[in-house]
């Protein structure tokens, strides 16, 4: 497996957390099947040309933006793609 493999994988996870998505959403929106996208995510399959292609149109982005990582990634998700809520609950502490 290859860090750019790898490095795909990590920025998928994160748009995919960015936007509020799962693997089951990701995968309707790609016209693949959720199995598929565990595969791809896990490492049993790789990510295809025509992947990146779909990957980019689906964040609103280009596929240099997906292979420049995860951070510079996320940056370039357009605001109504992101989720209202990144990360869950937030708690604040007091003194």
């Amino acid at each position: 497996m290859s860090s750019t493999e790898q490095h795909l994988r990590v920025t998928v996870a994160a748009l995919m957390y960015a936007t509020g998505e799962d693997q089951r959403t990701l995968a309707e929106g790609l016209g693949l099947s959720q199995s598929q996208i565990s595969r791809k995510q896990t490492g049993h399959a790789a990510w295809s040309l025509t992947d990146l292609d779909r990957l980019a149109a689906h964040y609103g982005m280009t596929v240099i933006d997906l292979l420049r990582g995860a951070d510079h990634a996320v940056s370039r998700l357009p605001d109504g793609r992101r989720a209202a809520a990144i990360g869950g609950v937030q708690t604040m502490l007091t003194a």
